[in-house]
């Protein structure tokens, strides 16, 4: 029998906790008080109740399987979007990266612990400890970052999945550009390093990387491309990675939207392991879009803007749209 899983990835855009939190360092708190003015228990809660009803909604009303977001700001603020959730029949943990982001923004990712568990290694002193990896990309200061944890399905299927969330634009597309493509050339390092220690493990490589599928930071460093047949190809030793995003590229839609256009900012890519692995695999045309009525108008995504900014709306979401994938597992 077949089991199918529902992996999402979302951008949920500036999920900070309440302004002077007790638990945001002084140094973010100096840097973030005057975007956050006005940002209250009141605000934030509105803002889980959006993020809530797109994420209650996946899955046909089910919720995700797994899910990886990128712009959080702590464990604890993830742990209070898990609470927002309606799921009574889900047991949601939270998987975090506290890293050194100038924002103080974050990737994460929750998981059904009835369907997964992270895998987990023992250090020197014996203690048992998550096997979670993550690097933090340089831009003078840190700026973003990947993550990779370690899964296994409770039939005893190991998979790996990377969320990423790679330097912006700011500044300018080119002059920035090449922070994007050490992102891309790092993720390809943890790829060949992935590939000599587990083999042809399957990996999924999710995030919001500010570029589109392609841009040379994705298929001349990341190693992505639209030709499945490469992927697949054993006789390849480069990690080769499949965007999943290709078959979505018909300029009609998107996960970002700036100046009228949409965008493929946000991306799934999998490995010769996802497409090829008898146990776990996906299906090289099985991502999708996820939208909810309202996250959508004038063909721009409705984001959910502070009460700092002159477009205050409590009505919105994110600047991002979601992006779904199925997994199945024999």
């Amino acid at each position: 029998m077949t089991t199918e899983y529902y992996f999402a990835w979302w951008n949920v855009e500036n999920l900070f906790e309440e302004n002077n939190s007790p638990n945001r360092p002084e140094w973010l708190q100096k840097k973030l008080n005057a975007e956050l003015k006005g940002w209250g228990k009141p605000e934030l809660q509105i803002k889980l109740k959006q993020l809530a009803t797109v994420i209650d909604a996946m899955n046909d009303a089910k919720g995700p399987d797994l899910l990886g977001v990128c712009e959080v700001e702590s464990s604890g603020v993830l742990q209070d979007l898990v609470r927002t959730l309606q799921q009574p029949n889900r047991d949601y943990a939270v998987v975090h990266a506290d890293n050194a982001d100038m924002r103080g923004i974050d990737v994460a990712f929750i998981y059904d612990r009835n369907l997964f568990e992270i895998e987990t290694t023992r250090d020197a002193a014996g203690i048992v400890k998550n096997t979670v990896f993550y690097h933090v990309i340089q831009k003078r200061n840190a700026t973003r970052d990947l993550v990779q944890v370690n899964f296994k399905t409770k039939k005893g299927n190991d998979f790996i999945v990377i969320g990423n969330h790679w330097p912006s634009r700011l500044g300018g597309e080119m002059d920035s550009e090449p922070y994007r493509m050490m992102a891309g050339e790092t993720l390809s390092y943890f790829l060949e390093r992935i590939k000599e220690i587990r083999g042809e493990i399957p990996i999924l490589v999710m995030g919001d990387f500010n570029d589109e599928p392609f841009n040379r930071s994705l298929t001349s460093y990341a190693l992505s491309t639209n030709q499945i047949s490469k992927v697949k190809s054993s006789r390849s030793r480069n990690p080769y990675l499949y965007n999943m995003m290709w078959t979505l590229m018909d300029g009609a839609q998107g996960t970002h939207s700036y100046g009228g256009e949409w965008g493929m900012l946000d991306q799934i890519l999998v490995n010769r392991g996802a497409l090829k692995n008898k146990q776990l695999y996906t299906s090289a045309d099985k991502a999708e879009i996820f939208t909810v009525e309202g996250m959508i108008k004038r063909n721009k995504v409705v984001r959910h803007s502070r009460p700092s900014s002159r477009e205050y709306n409590k009505n919105g979401f994110s600047d991002h749209l979601p992006l779904v994938v199925k997994v199945y597992e024999k």
